[in-house]
């Protein structure tokens, strides 16, 4: 089995350096990014299994970190502040944190909530392998989409917008989330493309199979709702 990956995301030098010693005595494989934005951009390019992320940081702050990685990826992120405010933990925690240590920290008690972190982080991500609704499924793990185990070709970014939106079923999505989400939040052209696309997922799918599997919202965006 290889070895679990961790991200470190920690602008002061000397508490990344331990922490990355640590862990890689400890067994795992180690990266870290002593900025905001170098740390939000690895954590959005490359995979790990666990990333520890400090909340006062350089060029963009944790949080915002913390609240970019979640709409896309629930990978288990535990928070690192110097501050012992309840409201930061309250806004970690409500923003998705997996858990939360205030420095200073025992490295020991970092490293027991890291193994409980990746263990729930498991058991999540072996429920979560296929998304479906009715008799659509999306394997997450194959890349692929059936209709009543019928194949259904998608490109990826047919594949990523029909993903989001089974992702937050019974949510209505608006096009901005979904342009920032599927597009990226740097994405620079005409908020109609979500539109275009939303029509070709339903001319291979609700078109061909004669279901109404995403519903249009008029003046909102778009929902795919459970089966009744």
């Amino acid at each position: 089995m290889s070895a679990q990956k961790i991200l470190i995301i920690e602008d002061e030098l000397k508490i990344a350096r331990f922490l990355e010693l640590e862990l890689g005595h400890e067994g795992y494989m180690v990266e870290q990014a002593n900025d905001g934005r170098e740390g939000l951009n690895k954590a959005q390019t490359n995979q790990y299994d666990l990333i520890i992320l400090d909340i006062m940081l350089p060029s963009v702050n944790g949080i915002e970190i913390l609240r970019k990685i979640r709409q896309n990826s629930e990978i288990p992120i535990i928070m690192l502040t110097a501050k012992d405010e309840i409201m930061d933990k309250v806004v970690g925690l409500d923003m998705g944190a997996s858990d939360y240590m205030t420095k200073p920290f025992a490295i020991e008690e970092l490293l027991a909530r890291i193994r409980a972190a990746l263990k729930r982080g498991i058991i999540k991500s072996d429920v979560l392998k296929t998304l479906h609704v009715g008799q659509l499924q999306l394997d997450l793990e194959k890349y692929s989409v059936c209709y009543n185990k019928e194949a259904i070709e998608l490109t990826k970014r047919e594949f990523d917008l029909l993903k989001h939106l089974l992702e937050n079923k019974n949510i209505v999505m608006t096009r901005d989330k979904l342009l920032e989400t599927v597009w990226g939040f740097d994405y620079v052209g005409d908020t109609n493309i979500v539109d275009v696309y939303i029509r070709y997922l339903r001319s291979k799918i609700d078109d061909k199979y004669h279901i109404k599997l995403i519903s249009t919202i008029r003046g909102v965006g778009y929902i795919i709702k459970d089966e009744e």
